[in-house]
């Protein structure tokens, strides 16, 4: 067989795996959209290295825009196969999707009507009409159940944690086990069950976001006590840039519990994104992976003012009295959350809590390496907010995290390759792995294939 890595090699982001069986089948490990530095940005507008009309199937590992948000411009260079995904993540890839397609019509007629585009005129990567035609494509499989794809490929789902729906997947042909980790969550998550580990594996596809690093011993809860109160305290507001199926969740929950025991002020409460409710309905419909019953979903819904039009963003960022908003983007790549950042980062009084992975080049990033301004929609905006970041809401395993995930093989695999993960992050864990199990690992480079 061959693989090769056209995506996450090196980087966090654009996560592709393409897999070429000795009878010519062909199959993506999830299909995502590059995020951060210009350079990597600019790879979603390439072709693929391969005709995607002759690519068979995708099969899905979860619904985030660095995993699934490219799948739209695959569709429109020919792919015409299933997609394999957990319930959870179909509903999830429409959301993320179409809000990424919204994003993307914004942004462009934005830069087309206040000319700060170098182009000519602004286009979206792809519109909500192209993101659409993915939705008949996407097949929902179970958990735990082998499914047979046909020439002698199976393939089967196990609990990722990580976000609701998250799966690793192993894929059995040409007898060896191909086991992808996708992104690994953590043991102790406050929302979901513990990631299952893999017991058998010939070939290991791990990822290595935090691969370098430990997430402190801290608590979350507290910390978001906090500064939510030291905030209110100063008349300001507290912004946490976050997708609304990600870390959102865990976040509702933990404010949702501190405002039940009176730990934070009443305030408003705001989740901003285009896909509105439809976020909780991801829970609300799928209680049985994760912890919350329905009833608690619904109570903790109640919370929170949700903004899905674009004229409630512009009233709640008008608004300057004290409140909470969860907006997207996670890493502030764009999305609602840039209106709030236009209005607020030059306010002493406002906080900025980062609350997940921040890729090289994101505005995120710069501002957790403490950056003295930032640049949204061609302007400069000086940073004079409180930038805080909150490792302990982290939706990805830490290296403690990732080495535990190996830890049950009961055989020696032939290779693990180490992806998702910048260079530094990928070396360490790529040591740490050798002197802890003595695994032969494989740091890939993006367009490497390895042939077995």
């Amino acid at each position: 067989m061959k693989i090769k890595f056209i995506g996450a090699a090196g980087t966090v982001t654009g996560s592709k795996t393409l897999v070429e069986t000795n009878e010519g089948v062909r199959f993506l490990i999830d299909c995502g959209m590059f995020q951060g530095i210009k350079p990597l940005r600019e790879l979603n507008w390439d072709p693929l290295p391969v005709l995607a009309s002759t690519i068979d199937y995708v099969l899905l590992t979860h619904g985030h825009l660095d995993h699934c948000g490219w799948l739209p411009k695959l569709v429109e260079q020919g792919f015409e196969g299933k997609i394999y995904c957990t319930a959870p993540t179909l509903e999830i890839t429409k959301l993320i999707l179409i809000d990424s397609a919204k994003i993307q019509e914004e942004d462009a007629i934005k830069a087309n009507q206040e000319n700060t585009s170098k182009h000519h005129v602004a286009q979206p990567l792809y519109t909500v009409e192209l993101a659409k035609k993915v939705f008949p494509l996407l097949t929902v499989v179970q958990p735990d159940t082998l499914i047979n794809l046909g020439n002698g490929i199976a393939v089967s789902f196990f609990l990722a944690g990580h976000i609701i729906g998250a799966c690793s997947i192993n894929v059995q042909l040409e007898g060896k086990n191909l086991v992808f980790s996708g992104d690994i969550g953590r043991d102790n998550d406050v929302l979901l069950f513990p990631p299952i580990k893999p017991q058998k594996a010939d070939l290991v596809f791990l990822e290595s976001t935090y691969g370098d690093r430990q997430h402190p011993d801290t608590d979350p809860k507290l910390e978001l006590e906090k500064y939510i109160n030291e905030t209110y305290e100063k008349g300001g507001t507290v912004i946490i840039p976050s997708f609304a199926v990600e870390r959102a969740q865990s976040i509702m929950f933990l404010l949702w519990e501190l405002k039940k025991e009176r730990r934070i002020p009443n305030i408003p409460y705001i989740v901003d994104s285009p896909m509105g409710v439809g976020a909780f309905d991801v829970f609300f419909n799928n209680t049985k992976w994760h912890k919350l019953s329905l009833t608690d979903c619904q109570e903790m819904s109640k919370m929170f003012v949700i903004n899905s039009d674009y004229q409630e963003t512009l009233a709640a960022i008008n608004n300057k009295g004290a409140k909470v908003v969860i907006a997207a983007s996670g890493m502030i790549t764009g999305g609602r959350v840039l209106g709030y950042l236009e209005n607020y980062i030059g306010l002493p009084e406002t906080t900025i809590l980062i609350v997940g992975f921040q890729a090289e080049g994101t505005r995120g990033r710069k501002l957790i390496e403490g950056a003295k301004a930032i640049k949204i929609f061609g302007s400069y905006y000086t940073v004079r907010a409180k930038i805080i970041e909150i490792n302990g809401l982290s939706a990805h395993g830490d290296q403690a995290d990732l080495i535990n995930w190996l830890s049950e093989l009961k055989n020696r695999p032939h290779k693990v390759f180490l992806v998702h993960g910048e260079s530094k992050a990928t070396d360490e864990l790529r040591i740490k792995m050798r002197e802890i199990f003595g695994f032969n690992c494989a740091v890939p480079l993006m367009g490497q294939e390895f042939h077995f």
